[in-house]
């Protein structure tokens, strides 16, 4: 199992985790919430009727208790409205930043969500000498504490889902950096593989120079040897950190258009459209030809060996332009970005890591872009190279 199917394992195990963490939270907080519920409305009860007893009040009421009770109340919103919707008194409820006459508007505009809501206890009192019962409703609201522990479980799944996420990336950048030390050793221990037999080539090279020094097909040998130098040095190159030097990036194109002219098929014609003038870019020269090399050879292959491979190189304002079109098959839509995965391929035989390696050799080595500019099935692609304007 690959690194990335591990990572999906464990980042459905989080997200469960985190699923479970969260219905847990909210059983537990429900059901403290409804007792803290039912306790604070058996208060208000209590309060009510400590409020009942103050406004009836004789020469027997015990004035301590009833006081003691109503001044016990140091958490929960009340206000007290008379029969004329005037606000007789208000406890715990915060009016300091109010006029006296915005104060009450707010007052009663607070009263009138209690009574909606219903949270509200109505105490008939006794009539007056004309025999009219009053009464006085009382209004009250949940408590400060009441309300942050009902908002307490959704800052915990809150945090929950930050801790997975902040996991899930911290295990795909150590899944990134295992794969890109893998990339470098492997870099490093194919070029110093090749230097080996490239050596010993160079050398039976000079031999059949001294021996046959007027066979015509040696120089194209030299050709191939240096070929695999410049291989060599592609793959060293990748796996240290090259530094991007000022080139002109019209006679790197130059370079690869001849290259792949010479081997590739008569059926395939490649045509370019740049400036006689050098375009000059920071370069690391053997690594954007490969990329180049590699979306020509793409292109060969989409187009079945015979077709048109056009290339050009425009300058932006920002940007000097390399785009790449074919007349091949196309890509779908859905895959402008799947291609440029470790591993994705359309091809019966390939490995999938062309285009992946390109996109990091264009944006770490050369702080670019490369992607996918047109692409129409049956038609042809354009892949389009955006690279820092030397300023």
């Amino acid at each position: 199992m690959n690194w990335f199917a591990r990572i999906r394992n464990i980042k459905y195990l989080l997200f469960g985790f985190a699923i479970v963490i969260a219905l847990v939270s909210l059983l537990a907080s429900n059901y403290l919430i409804r007792d803290l519920k039912s306790e604070e409305n058996n208060d208000m009860e209590v309060w009510a009727e400590a409020m009942r007893s103050l406004n009836t009040a004789d020469e027997n009421t015990d004035l301590n208790l009833v006081l003691k009770v109503l001044n016990g109340n140091n958490t929960i919103p009340v206000l007290v409205l008379g029969s004329d919707g005037e606000v007789k008194t208000f406890r715990n409820i915060e009016i300091g930043y109010y006029t006296k006459k915005d104060s009450i508007y707010a007052l009663k505009s607070l009263a009138k969500r209690m009574m909606v809501e219903g949270k509200v206890i109505r105490i008939d009192l006794p009539a007056d000498e004309e025999g009219v019962i009053d009464y006085i409703n009382i209004c009250y609201d949940e408590s400060l504490m009441l309300k942050r522990l009902e908002a307490y479980p959704f800052v915990q799944l809150a945090v929950v889902i930050v801790f997975v996420m902040v996991s899930i990336f911290a295990l795909f950048a150590a899944a990134r950096a295992e794969q890109n030390k893998v990339w470098v050793g492997l870099s490093k221990e194919t070029a110093h593989q090749l230097g080996t037999p490239i050596s010993s080539l160079m050398a039976w090279s000079q031999v059949l120079k001294d021996t046959y020094p007027d066979d015509k097909m040696i120089p194209e040998m030299d050709n191939d040897i240096k070929r695999l130098e410049r291989v060599a040095d592609r793959f060293s190159k990748i796996g240290s950190l090259p530094e991007p030097k000022p080139e002109d990036v019209v006679e790197v194109v130059k370079r690869v258009v001849t290259y792949m002219d010479h081997r590739t098929s008569d059926k395939v014609r490649f045509m370019t459209n740049m400036s006689q003038e050098p375009v000059i870019v920071n370069l690391v020269s053997a690594l954007f030809e490969w990329v180049l090399e590699n979306l020509c050879k793409n292109a060969v292959d989409a187009m079945d060996g015979s077709g048109t491979i056009d290339i050009s190189v425009t300058e932006d304002i920002n940007f000097v332009v390399v785009e790449v079109s074919d007349s091949g098959k196309g890509i779908s839509k859905n895959n402008f970005e799947s291609i440029f995965k470790p591993g994705f391929t359309t091809k019966e035989r390939g490995w999938g890591l062309g285009l992946s390696l390109a996109r990091r050799i264009v944006e770490q080595y050369h702080k670019g872009k490369i992607f996918v500019k047109s692409s129409e099935l049956g038609v042809g692609t354009t892949f389009r190279i955006e690279l820092p304007r030397v300023l």
